[in-house]
């Protein structure tokens, strides 16, 4: 099984007290128009989708609402279903955590493969060139500075990985400079052959987006991608390093409403009321499965059975996924669109192995009940969820050189970067980028400096 972002195992090893949780794809669009019969609503033009009541968009009130039920059962504490850009329904608590800045793990991801999309429809990121082009002189060796940005973006650069140990410097923040440790990381793979699953090499695409588009990446982020959104700068909080880099793989903290706007804008095909935010030529190469990878495109998985998506929805089904099951599910053939947050929920009689093996336990049961809400069901009751036998291998989580080199010890470390000091950059102290309220999770409190819609 396919695994989401590193940073969420982080989380099981160091926060055990959580509650106990890709189809060729198509271009972001609908591939199926409403029947004369069924309404459809444009995305928002301030704060609050256009909502409808289910009949009107063919589904059964009470079997979403018994969808919904069953979600809220299994600790989504926020879900957004959508039908030909309608909501049609929400979570029992979305009243509650609609507005909360929530860490939507490796979602974050999708949303830095959009960022890349408009730096390359604007000619200042080319996808094919080495990040030599950007990077600047001196830094990293040949094997590093030969990688390509396409490489980043497909997860095949070929670099080590080790999921707890890759991830928990920026879960307890200690990382000197994420994207310099990326450039240390030693490959166990030639660049461009072989999927492997790198939280470094996505928080070394943000630093080249960002010497690309010459300015601090969430500057470049909000004027070209939350403003035409109606995302407000105080509404969220996406963390960086100590040195100032922000991180590409987690650490996103975005309400839910947010985050609807965002997979809503893929859904449409990267317009927004009109205005072309990211290129429909963009989106199809990366909702484009990659030479190497069936199940991935950049920075998107594609397909049913691919990470947690459930293997009976449609082929051109495509998902955000991250740690604790934070998805953005879209089924352009169905014009569907399904928003949730939360922390975990995977019942499994395999304790903390299966929690992590099994991820796509609760989708599956979600969405045969939310299928058998259509008037007329597009797809048959695939039957309850059978657990595969265990596969997972703990070792991969763990790679003591990875951990050695905030140390600046090993094989992985860079040269003269380490927790205390890093190529002569200012440090700032651990935690010091959060605001208030904003710890690993969400961001919560009467503070006025705490991100949330207010």
């Amino acid at each position: 099984m396919m695994r989401r972002g590193l940073v969420g195992s982080a989380v099981l090893a160091l926060a055990a007290v959580l509650t106990v949780g890709t189809a060729q794809a198509h271009p972001g669009g609908r591939t199926q128009s409403p029947t004369s019969t069924e309404l459809h609503c444009g995305p928002p033009s301030g704060r609050e989708f256009d909502r409808a009541e289910p009949e009107s968009v063919g589904l059964d009130r009470q079997r979403l609402a018994d969808a919904l039920g069953f979600a809220a059962e299994r600790n989504r504490l926020n879900v957004q279903v959508f039908r030909h850009n309608c909501l049609i329904g929400e979570g029992p608590s979305n009243h509650l955590t609609g507005n909360t800045a929530w860490n939507i793990w490796s979602v974050t991801k999708s949303i830095v493969s959009l960022l890349a999309g408009i730096a390359w429809d604007q000619g200042r990121l080319d996808i094919g060139a080495a990040v030599d082009s950007y990077l600047p002189p001196g830094l990293g060796d040949a094997e590093h500075r030969a990688l390509t940005v396409e490489n980043l973006l497909t997860e095949t650069s070929g670099m080590r990985i080790g999921v707890v140990t890759e991830g928990i410097t920026g879960v307890i923040p200690v990382d000197p400079n994420s994207a310099i440790q990326a450039l240390g990381v030693p490959f166990d793979y030639e660049p461009g052959t072989t999927f492997v699953y790198s939280q470094r090499n996505v928080d070394l695409l943000t630093y080249v987006i960002e010497l690309a588009v010459g300015e601090p990446l969430q500057q470049f982020a909000q004027r070209e991608l939350f403003d035409p959104l109606g995302i407000a700068p105080d509404d969220y909080y996406w963390a960086r390093d100590r040195s100032g880099n922000t991180y590409g793989y987690a650490h996103l903290m975005i309400p839910p409403r947010h985050l609807a706007k965002l997979g809503m804008l893929v859904a449409e095909d990267g317009i927004w009321n009109g205005q072309r935010v990211v290129s429909s030529a963009y989106l199809r190469q990366a909702l484009t499965p990659s030479a190497t990878f069936s199940c991935y495109g950049y920075l998107f998985w594609l397909g049913p059975n691919c990470a947690e998506n459930p293997d009976f929805l449609p082929e051109d089904l495509y998902s955000m996924s991250g740690l604790g099951l934070q998805h953005v599910f879209i089924i352009p053939s169905l014009d569907l669109m399904v928003v949730w947050t939360g922390v975990f929920g995977t019942h499994t009689t395999k304790g903390l192995t299966g929690i992590l093996q099994y991820g796509k336990e609760v989708p599956h049961e979600f969405f045969r009940r939310l299928l058998a809400a259509f008037h007329d069901s597009p797809i048959p009751d695939p039957g309850q969820f059978v657990e595969p036998p265990l596969t997972l291998d703990a070792r991969r989580y763990f790679d003591a050189d990875i951990a050695l080199a905030i140390l600046g010890f090993g094989p992985a470390a860079y040269p003269g970067c380490n927790v205390l000091s890093c190529l002569n950059i200012p440090l700032e102290p651990p935690f010091a980028d959060a605001p208030p309220g904003c710890l690993i999770l969400a961001c919560v409190g009467t503070d006025p400096r705490t991100p949330g819609i207010r």
